[in-house]
């Protein structure tokens, strides 16, 4: 798993640009800067940050609006998943409402606690990384899933030839040379087919196996990716002490 959280900070004003980025870049964080919604679209897609701190009364695009292109134009949809912690100077219930239901993770009012806002980073990171586990086991799943599903066709498609072969083993005469030669002419064409079916099967197989094999190596237990952004926090507020 990567070493360091990608945060992108979404401001007008200077100063707080300045505040956060040296700030979180102490704590071992990896931050880009936007000053306005356009340019935060733009970096969206080009730095793919892992959690967006996003001021809301801004020129150009409000951070609103900018929370509105990300969580549903098609454009954008990759970034979807990417959460929002949304800054404004307002305290107003309805207006964090409005932004709940446009797709923000997270409210903080200004004048902001940074101590608060290192929480709020925290929890809304290790909430999609919880998210992000349980996708990559409901893909593994479905990938295992997917190859019960092609052995069971499989059986079902030569489960009827075998069993008419088998019941004119039964019936045939064996002193009977030209119905012993036609049967083993069609159980032989039958053989090949099955062996066609088979390696196609098994190549199937392999590539779903290779994929599982992929999401497995991704996977982290929650234990162990709880134990690890405690660690990781734990550093932070250390470093910040120093």
């Amino acid at each position: 798993m990567k070493t360091k959280s990608k945060v992108l900070i979404v401001d007008d004003e200077q100063i707080n640009l300045d505040f956060f980025d040296v700030m979180l870049s102490k704590l071992g964080f990896q931050v880009e800067k936007a000053e306005d919604g356009e340019e935060a679209l733009e970096k969206v897609r080009s730095f793919k940050p892992d959690v967006i701190i996003l001021d809301n009364i801004m020129p150009k695009i409000s951070g609103w609006e900018v929370t509105r292109i990300l969580k549903h134009h098609e454009e954008f949809k990759e970034f979807r998943a990417i959460p929002i912690i949304m800054f404004s100077a307002m305290d107003d219930v309805k207006d964090k409402i409005e932004g709940f239901e446009l797709g923000v993770e997270d409210y903080i009012t200004k004048p902001f606690n940074f101590s608060e806002v290192l929480a709020r980073i925290k929890a809304v990171l290790r909430h999609k990384d919880f998210t992000d586990q349980m996708l990559q086991r409901e893909r593994r799943i479905a990938l295992l899933e997917s190859v019960n599903r092609l052995l069971g066709s499989v059986i079902e498609e030569i489960r009827p030839p075998i069993e008419s072969l088998i019941r004119e083993l039964e019936t045939i005469d064996l002193e009977d040379r030209e119905q012993m030669h036609t049967l083993l002419f069609r159980i032989k064409e039958k053989c090949l087919q099955f062996q066609s079916k088979f390696e196609e099967m098994d190549t199937r197989i392999h590539e779903l196996q290779g994929h599982e094999n992929d999401l497995r190596k991704q996977e982290v237990s929650l234990r162990e990716l709880e134990e690890r952004y405690q660690r990781q926090f734990d550093a932070f507020k250390g470093s910040g002490k120093g």
